[in-house]
Formats: structure tokens, sequence, C-alpha cells
């Protein structure tokens, strides 16, 4: 071999390297942006989805998006604003026993099973009319949903009758079908319905469980909350029982939770 061709030779070498690195430092480069490109992404999805969480731990519940609503269907057998105002008995009747409750409340189911048959009597006699104001506050203590929902449905038993609504509260503070406090059972439609069933007026009926289901007075709910959260006779605890603007108590300062008890403080209240 010539030295010229040899020079040729090694002259070709280096450049088929020179080409060969050149080659090698675009792939690499190529690769470094592939890696920073695919970082980023991550980055941001991650920053995403935690933006992504934020929102959503930041959106109001579905109850909470109800506090403020413009627009409240009222049940039928309402009055006052939003619907909130529920009176029950005989236009006869010159006084008016208001009834603060809470559906899932232990001591008002209590009351119920106790003394809410002479309660029923003496409104069917016309003795007093009843005003009924219904509260949430339990759902507070546990993020619950369930004495909502339950004041929903009620409404929903309201629409149908005054008497409709009654027998569907007995029926829900009943030994058999009210729940520990510390079970939010009422939150679940399928069982306020099932409750419903043992309504004669309620059983099987289709827009009764409709408007369960859609929740057609779950806006409602919350207003007849809020007045009760806003109430004007000093009450913070359920039961309570209030006429002529004053609350019916024991010597122990609590509600009558016996018949004698509450047939002494309603017949004085009555004579006031």
């Amino acid at each position: 071999m010539s030295k010229r061709n040899s020079q040729e030779s090694k002259t070709a070498a280096r450049e088929k390297l020179r080409l060969e690195r050149e080659r090698q430092a675009k792939r690499d480069k190529i690769k470094r942006q592939g890696i920073v490109a695919g970082s980023l992404v991550a980055v941001l999805a991650i920053a995403g989805g935690i933006g992504y969480a934020v929102v959503q731990n930041n959106k109001p519940s579905y109850w909470e998006g109800l506090k403020d609503a413009k627009t409240v269907v009222a049940p039928a057998n309402t009055t006052g604003t939003k619907g909130t105002t529920v009176v029950i008995g005989k236009d006869t009747a010159k006084k008016t026993l208001k009834l603060y409750e809470d559906p899932r409340c232990p001591v008002c189911a209590s009351f119920e099973q106790t003394v809410g048959t002479t309660v029923k009597k003496d409104l069917d006699d016309g003795k007093f009319k009843i005003q009924y104001i219904g509260g949430t506050f339990i759902d507070n203590h546990d993020n619950g949903v369930g004495s909502k929902n339950a004041l929903s449905a009620m409404g929903a038993a309201l629409n149908v009758s005054s008497e409709a609504f009654l027998e569907y509260k007995t029926a829900l503070y009943s030994a058999k079908w009210h729940p520990d406090e510390t079970t939010d059972k009422f939150k679940d439609d399928a069982y306020l319905i099932k409750v419903a069933d043992t309504v004669p007026a309620l059983k099987g009926n289709a827009a009764f469980q409709n408007a369960v289901k859609k929740g057609t007075y779950d806006a409602w709910a919350l207003a007849m909350s809020k007045s009760w959260d806003n109430n004007k006779d000093g009450v913070t605890g359920t039961p309570s029982l209030v006429m002529n603007g004053k609350m019916l108590t024991t010597s122990n300062g609590n509600a009558p939770m016996t018949v004698a008890d509450f047939n002494t403080l309603v017949d004085a209240a009555l004579k006031a």
C-alpha cells in the first residue's frame, strides 16, 4: 500500500469516526430532551392531579351546595318563606304547640314512643295545633346526612298529606325503625322508603318514592333546618316543646318525657 493510500484511509477513518460521534451526540441529545420532557409531563400531571384534588376537596358537597339554593321546592301543606312553616291541626284550636325535633335524635325517638300517642290524640281532639320545626344538627356531629335526608323524605310525605307526614314521623321514630344515633342509616333512600311502606298512604306511592330518590325536597329540608337554627324560642336541643313563647320543661329543665308530665305542662300552658 502506498503512503498516499494509507493517508487517505486514515483520513476516511477519522471522518467516519467524526460522523459517528456526531450521530451519537444527536441521539444523546434527543434522549436527554425526551427525559426532560417526560419529567416535565410527569411533574405537570402530578401538579394537575394535586390541583384537581384540591379543587374537589374544596368543592362544596351536595348538601352544602343546597344551603343557599335560590329555588326551593316546598311540599304541599306548608306556608311561609320557602314553605318552612308546617302547622297541623284543627282550625278551631286556639293555641299551637311548637315541636322541635331532629330525625336522628334518640331522645326524640323516646319522646315519640312514650308521649306520641297522647300528642296525636290531643291534636285530633282539637286541644292544640302542632307546628313542626325540624333540625339536622346531629349530622354535624359525624359529618352525616341522615337527618337531612330523612327530613327531605318527611317533606315528601307532607306533600301527600298532613296525616301521612305524622304517621311517617311516628314510624321513623319507632323502636323498630329508628337507628342508633351513631348509625347514619337514614342516609339510605331505600331504607326511608322501606319505613314509608308501613304507612298506608305512602306504601307503593310512586310519587313519594320518586321525590325521595330525586331529592325533590332536599333544599326545603335545609331551609327548614335553617329555621330551626335561627329560632327565636331559645331552643338549642331536641326534643323541645314551646307554647305561648315559652319552653315546656319539667323541674329538671328537660322536655316532658312521660305522659303525666306532658299533660301537666300542656294543660297549664293552655290555661295561661
